[in-house]
């Protein structure tokens, strides 16, 4: 079959759309305004916020309580997240989010998909791209969405 030209430039466009190192993408649109909405834009501050090591903006994303199961199989805490952002042991380089799955339950979103990173700064895979696999738990508290649980883990290579 053979591919009309326009369409074949639109492919490559999309192709290379893809393969931004900066990203956290929305997959599927929301109605505007909607819980869903504002949570997968809270998504994309997050990313910006750990590519711009802003651990100010990463506080007032999560809640006070947010616990998480990081990649390297450690449960940790909003606080000690944010320390190891200041200190410089994790960074992140480059940062592709997609969203697969939103559901909403009333006043808490859960939010899962596929992550592509690039670690940097004193983590122990710095320089390495690792694929992983995220769930993320959001709750309105104090009249905002903030996420209070993570999970993310690598995807072994196969």
């Amino acid at each position: 079959m053979k591919i009309p030209f326009v369409h074949a430039v639109m492919i490559a466009s999309l192709a290379l759309v893809g393969i931004s190192p900066v990203r956290a993408q929305n997959n599927e649109p929301a109605m505007k305004g909607s819980p869903e909405e504002e949570v997968r834009k809270l998504n994309v501050d997050e990313v910006r916020a750990f590519l711009n090591k802003d651990p100010k903006s990463m506080a007032g994303i999560w809640s006070d309580d947010l616990v998480v199961t990081n990649p390297l199989n450690k449960f940790v805490n909003k606080k000690q997240v944010l320390g190891m952002v200041e200190s410089g042991v994790l960074v992140i380089t480059s940062y592709e989010r997609i969203i697969e799955y939103v559901k909403i339950y009333g006043d808490t979103v859960i939010v899962a998909g596929r992550e592509t990173v690039v670690w940097g700064g004193k983590m122990p895979n710095a320089g390495k791209t690792e694929h992983l696999r995220f769930t993320g738990v959001w709750m309105m508290q104090q009249g905002r969405w903030q996420q209070v649980a993570r999970h993310a883990n690598i995807v072994p290579e196969s």
